[in-house]
């Protein structure tokens, strides 16, 4: 299981994020979350098989058309759909793949654990992030307790 601190030094060493699953739908967690990413200065892109493009964040048909290093792709589809993309993931090499909340599925991610990949299942980006932010504000506030 991955710790918080190893959550938030992630989150601060990363720069581009890509959000496989991505929706322009609205109500769709995985839009919201996109735009949540980007406006707090993330590069942000996507990977759906029909869209271009949605605020500004330009979409791709795969993981492996989307240019230069991913450092997390982060996953909005159903559990049982994530052998669909293992290949790609393991060819484009991220730091993490990051499979949001409600989203598990250890048979699939093994690949990745193998691979060295920091992989992360069931967990809310936008809210692990929060809680960083929360933590090193207290961090910076009353200093590290040991």
């Amino acid at each position: 299981m991955v710790k918080l601190m190893d959550i938030c030094n992630l989150l601060k060493t990363s720069k581009h994020i890509c959000i496989v699953g991505i929706s322009d739908k609205p109500g769709r967690d995985s839009g919201r979350i996109a735009l949540m990413l980007k406006n707090e200065g993330y590069h942000v892109s996507g990977v759906h098989p029909h869209l271009k493009e949605m605020a500004g964040i330009k979409i791709y048909p795969s993981l492996t058309d989307v240019p230069g290093d991913i450092d997390i792709v982060d996953v909005f589809m159903n559990s049982n759909r994530i052998p669909e993309i293992m290949e790609d993931v393991l060819a484009v090499k991220p730091k993490a793949l990051w499979l949001q909340l409600g989203i598990r599925n250890d048979e699939a991610v093994a690949p990745a654990v193998e691979a060295g990949i920091i992989t992360i299942q069931d967990r809310c980006i936008a809210i692990e992030y929060r809680h960083c932010n929360s933590t090193q504000k207290v961090i910076q506030t009353f200093g590290a307790i040991y």
